[in-house]
């Protein structure tokens, strides 16, 4: 049967774009917190502008060297391109129309305030003179274009002034087009907090715009608008040309600020002229001008949400993620030696990955750390016992990705710190990525080597820690941590190992493996067993990967997936893929765990990855898929994928025709399933903690508390009664 038609597949970009609509669905829920629908405006913001900067980006290069071919739904680069402008623009008009007429007066009946000039109180007025007299003037420059003077450099995402002048002498000449530009500097905060009240804010550009034509004296501002362009910020790295990785990345750093405009965001009010030196300076397209009706780049919305003081009720109630007993006080060595230990965060404190470095850094018995930095915040934890088991004597090999998107130049950063440290940095294959998240300790023993892992979905970030849903597993499993050993010496010699006894890696063997899986569950419904498959990722987007899964479907394997963003996969064709159910989560926490279960004729195969069935991930990145052994931690994933699908308030279901439909709740329990694992935590980790159920027992009298997998008690929690 051929599952390669272009109709049984979404445009990626498009599909993408639904998915940040999605985001934007999030902040014109009344069911969220005021604030919190605020600062989803601004992720809608900040995806966009990476969309731009990077796949926009790309589009436009295969466009400009005349590349025609189609993708997996027959769209050329050209067609996507104008498919993208209209969604876009169509997205963007309801972002200001979500932030007017929404957002801001009920930002105004909480009292909190996002005022003009206009608006302001005599005190408000005298404050901004002398600030913007004292502070922001002197820092102020504008830049007049003439024939001596050609267009300034319009960095990517900066706020600028355009600017059209007249001489105040009032004689008609070449003046009366004068044209200058007044960037609008980023070393100030872009929301002013304003005297009178807690909750009163100004927009730097309306200081600014304020007192302007002080900056152009002898001369009048017939007109002036701000504007912002979003660039090309593609790195262009041609590693096998390049004999210092690290220096090439930082040269590329510089040059890829120059990149080419993708997209112009201007007022809607703007002077046509204004438009029209801008678009001819800028070589825009019309498609490529967005008009707002508000202010330029809403991210400036989670700053005012981090002023606003006094209103813990707009937004999330704050959580201390659980950590049991046991991780607290014991040593990460002796408890994973005794079993397996399981994380979910941000429900499970990210401390005991922490902590581990941090232990084996001072341990006497450590000999080596081996690990891998894809992401780190920018005060990271994990860097500073890094650096300090270097110190002590400890072998310390550390993989840094130093391409990782728009953290190139945090990651170059703390390379340097690690070497200079005393850390063996090593930076990757060429031509690959490294994904993976896996860490490798080796310590003497009495009986001798033994090695300790941690391998996660997730980054080594303690701060998206407590943003985004990843699992993490410790373990002491012999095999594992052979194959752990010869991907270090793969990544960082040249080292080909033949085989791999339990963990999978990509680019190498993931796809094969997912396939050998997929091919066992139809292999089952052919001799009359049953066939089911479940899967969560951040997006599916490999033609091959969906491909198999409508063989799957088409030959009776139930499948349902869990697919936060992109998702290529059309579901509900008749005799390919109506067998198969598509739901996404957004909601409070960034859903970014990899789950892929087999059903496997009741033994129930259950693995986590760092990788997402992309063709990037599965054949350009060093990615790791790896088993759940213990049984009990099998069972435990297992029921927080059911509690995931069962989600009867934020999960959206993809339709035939490409539109997520919220789920139909009616005569469903009220679930939240990110309201519910937060809410549970406890009880859940607990239930993998024999310790910890002794101690309960011991303390009352009582049974050890058990959680109960929603599969099996559907729903009898109070908390989540449908309202």
């Amino acid at each position: 049967m051929d599952f390669t038609k272009p109709e049984y597949f979404f445009n990626r970009e498009l599909s993408w774009l639904d998915f940040n609509n999605r985001v934007l669905e999030e902040a014109r829920d009344n069911n969220n917190p005021l604030l919190e629908r605020v600062r989803f405006l601004g992720i809608t913001q900040s995806n966009l502008d990476e969309f731009f900067n990077i796949r926009v980006a790309s589009l436009h290069k295969m466009v400009r060297v005349g590349y025609t071919g189609t993708d997996a739904a027959g769209l050329t680069p050209e067609v996507q391109l104008g498919k993208i402008s209209e969604k876009t623009h169509t997205m963007v008009d309801k972002q200001y129309t979500t932030l007017n007429r929404s957002l801001l007066p009920r930002l105004e009946e909480a009292d909190i305030h996002l005022v003009d000039f206009a608006h302001l109180r005599p005190q408000q007025a005298d404050y901004l003179d002398n600030y913007f007299h004292q502070t922001v003037m002197p820092v102020l420059t504008p830049m007049a274009v003439d024939v001596s003077r050609p267009f300034p450099f319009v960095a990517n995402n900066t706020l600028n002034i355009a600017l059209r002048l007249a001489r105040k002498n009032g004689k008609k000449d070449k003046t009366d087009k004068s044209f200058a530009l007044v960037p609008v500097p980023d070393v100030f905060p872009r929301v002013v907090k304003l005297p009178g009240g807690d909750n009163i804010f100004i927009l730097l550009e309306e200081v600014i715009k304020h007192f302007i034509a002080e900056l152009s004296l002898g001369f009048s501002v017939k007109a002036m608008a701000v504007f912002r362009v979003t660039r090309d910020m593609d790195l262009d790295v041609e590693e096998e040309d390049a004999s210092d990785l690290m220096k090439e990345i930082e040269k590329q750093l510089k040059q890829r600020e120059r990149g080419g405009v993708m997209r112009i965001e201007i007022e809607a009010d703007m002077d046509e002229r204004l438009v029209k030196r801008l678009t001819k300076e800028l070589h825009l397209t019309p498609d490529s001008i967005y008009r707002v009706n508000g202010p330029i780049n809403l991210k400036f919305l989670a700053q005012l949400v981090k002023h606003v003081q006094g209103h813990p009720d707009l937004v999330f109630p704050p959580f201390t993620p659980y950590e049991p007993a046991p991780l607290q006080e014991q040593s990460m060595f002796d408890l994973i030696a005794q079993h397996d230990i399981f994380v979910d965060h941000p429900y499970d404190s990210f401390n005991p990955v922490v902590n581990l470095i941090k232990q084996a850094a001072v341990d006497p018995q450590t000999l080596a750390i081996k690990m891998t930095l894809y992401r780190v915040s920018s005060k990271s934890p994990i860097i500073t016992y890094l650096k300090r088991a270097a110190e002590n004597g400890k072998q310390v090999t550390v993989l840094v990705e130093l391409k990782a998107r728009f953290d190139e130049e945090n990651n170059v950063h703390w390379a340097n710190e690690l070497e200079k440290a005393g850390c063996h940095v090593i930076y990757g294959l060429v031509g690959l990525k490294t994904h993976c998240k896996l860490t490798l300790i080796i310590r003497q023993e009495e009986n001798g080597i033994r090695r300790y892992m941690h391998m996660a979905t997730g980054n080594y970030n303690d701060v998206t820690a407590r943003l985004y849903t990843d699992m993490g597993l410790f373990t002491a499993d012999v095999d594992m941590g052979l194959d752990a050993s010869n991907i270090f010496n793969m990544l960082s010699g040249f080292s080909e190992p033949p085989y791999f006894h339990k963990l999978v890696i990509a680019p190498l063997g993931i796809r094969k493996f997912l396939h050998e899986q997929i091919d066992n569950e139809i292999a089952n419904v052919q001799a009359g067993k049953r066939g089911f498959i479940q899967m969560k990722m951040n997006s599916l987007s490999d033609t091959d990967m969906i491909e198999k899964l409508y063989e799957a479907s088409a030959a009776g394997v139930e499948i349902h997936l869990l697919v936060r963003g992109i998702c290529n996969l059309r579901p509900g064709i008749p005799g390919v893929s109506e067998n198969i159910t598509v739901h996404s989560i957004v909601g409070r926490f960034l859903e970014h765990s990899r789950i892929y279960y087999f059903y496997a004729d009741g033994e129930e195969h259950v693995f986590l990855s760092s990788a997402d069935l992309m063709n990037r991930n599965l054949s350009r990145r060093v990615e790791l898929l790896f088993p759940l052994l213990s049984d009990a931690i099998r069972q435990q994933v297992i029921n927080i994928y059911n509690i995931l699908w069962e989600d009867t308030v934020k999960t959206r279901i993809l339709q035939n025709d490409g539109s997520w439909e919220h789920i139909d709740g009616r005569g469903l329990p009220r679930l939240n399933a990110q309201e519910y694992l937060l809410a549970h935590a406890k009880d859940i980790a607990d239930t993998l903690w024999p310790e910890v159920a002794k101690a309960d027992k011991e303390m009352d009298g009582s049974s050890p508390r058990k959680f109960i997998p929603l599969m099996s008690n559907p729903l009898n929690d109070t908390n989540n009664e449908k309202e």
